[in-house]
């Protein structure tokens, strides 16, 4: 233990003015627990750190061969470790200048034991959520109907919320958000997540090297422990289940119930009743998925009287006819196909090229002019790898051509003219600027 002396004698070797300094000094030594390793740190942005603060939870994601992501409620974080110059101390109760009384006594002196330290810390960056697998799961044994073998045997791939929360990096807003765009459905019927959870005073390393936490926080870095889902529900809270994507002949199946129907009672395509559908329908299929793909292809309402109704989305359904025609073909005559697509749409129904972005390219530069499938869900996650992907289907893009199949790739407030700047090189052809890949593709 220093004494005031014995302090003031080490202010005057350093020819430090005590004037200049506050009034009272904290002596530092090693707790008998203290080492290196024991803790982590993380770099907060204020969000997160409020998040943190408000009792919330991060949970870090990532099976053995995947680079570990930290997700909060809605977004996703990469993390990297950063070194730093100083060590960095961990000690409870320490205050920060800011929190001392300047009018203190002069012969005030604290005694703190620093219980760990660091010389490095996790950086976080926003990133996009990795989805790509999550279609790539549920994809394993899509859901044929229930009358499948799979399902009447129980032997298909089974994956509750709490699966996809285990295996997907993606926070737990994005993923199920995702499942809404890709038209999932809950069918009821090795890494683990660590969960920061309740660290009122786990705060955001910036600049400084002594980091002050609670002993409540020390004890939350020390131990944490994976959750544990409550009887009955995932890890979320949600009710059991198993999520599933319909198979797309099954799909087709039961649009094609849908707008046989439509056609049959002579329905507005803005006003399908949703209880008549389902007593009509229901002795051919389950009322569960009648409704779901009224949910899939329209917009659910409620009338005066309260009763449901759908408006049917004109794009999504003409773009699902499009590709049952394209599935099958390599490569199709583009009048040809645009003449046989709308005389498969339904009555009212108007087929446009602009429905097919992100699902088929038309190649214009061939004699007669041609389309074919590429879906944007079917080419890499990654962005080098989407581009070089691009650039291997085709040597020169338009940028109307590729910004549908690297729209996705944009990270926040990142715009499609960024991607194109840092991943291809323009040039002109005819009047009209292309994009071509800046390193060989092989």
């Amino acid at each position: 233990m220093r004494s005031r002396a014995e302090v003031d004698a080490t202010l005057q070797t350093a020819k430090l003015n005590p004037a200049e300094l506050l009034p009272v000094v904290h002596c530092l030594s090693f707790g008998p627990q203290a080492a290196a390793g024991e803790c982590c740190l993380l770099q907060l942005e204020p969000g997160l750190c409020a998040e943190i603060e408000a009792g919330c939870s991060l949970v870090i994601r990532g099976e053995k061969n995947e680079q570990a992501v930290l997700c909060s409620k809605d977004k996703t974080y990469d993390m990297k470790i950063a070194d730093t110059s100083n060590m960095l101390l961990f000690v409870p109760g320490c205050k920060t200048p800011e929190q001392l009384n300047a009018d203190q006594a002069s012969c005030n002196i604290i005694h703190s034991q620093i219980a760990g330290f660091s010389s490095n810390y996790w950086e976080l960056r926003r990133c996009r959520p990795k989805l790509k697998k999550l279609r790539k799961l549920l994809m394993e044994d899509p859901y044929e109907g229930p009358d499948s073998r799979k399902d009447q045997a129980l032997t298909f791939s089974k994956y509750t919320t709490e699966d996809l929360l285990s295996l997907v990096q993606a926070s737990e807003e994005e993923i199920l958000h995702h499942l809404q765009v890709i038209d999932a459905c809950k069918i009821e019927g090795p890494f683990h997540i660590l969960i920061f959870q309740g660290a009122s005073h786990f705060k955001a390393l910036r600049s400084a090297s002594i980091v002050p936490i609670t002993s409540a926080a020390m004890k939350l870095i020390k131990r944490i422990k994976p959750s544990r889902p409550q009887a009955g529900t995932d890890q979320s809270g949600f009710s059991q289940g198993y999520w599933r994507i319909l198979e797309f002949d099954y799909e087709m199946k039961l649009l094609n119930h849908v707008i046989q129907l439509i056609d049959s009672e002579s329905w507005s395509l803005s006003k399908v009743p949703l209880r008549t559908c389902l007593e009509e329908l229901g002795s051919l299929e389950p009322t569960e998925m009648i409704e779901h793909i009224l949910l899939s292809y329209g917009r659910k309402y409620f009338d005066d009287a309260g009763e449901v109704y759908f408006e049917m989305h004109e794009d999504k359904i003409c773009r699902a006819i499009a590709q049952m025609l394209l599935r099958n073909a390599v490569k199709f005559n583009l009048s040809e196909f645009q003449e046989v697509w709308q005389q498969s749409v339904p009555e009212g129904m108007t087929a446009k090229l602009d429905q097919l972005k992100g699902l088929a390219l038309v190649d214009r530069s061939s004699r007669p002019e041609t389309i074919f499938l590429l879906k944007v869900e079917d080419l890499p996650e990654g962005n080098q790898e989407r581009f070089n992907s691009l650039f291997s289907i085709r040597e020169k893009w338009t940028e109307p051509d590729i910004t549908p199949y690297i729209q996705d790739l944009c990270a926040e407030k990142q715009t499609v003219g960024a991607l194109l700047t840092k991943y291809a090189r323009s040039s002109m052809q005819n009047g009209v600027k292309v994009y071509n890949s800046r390193r060989p593709i092989s």
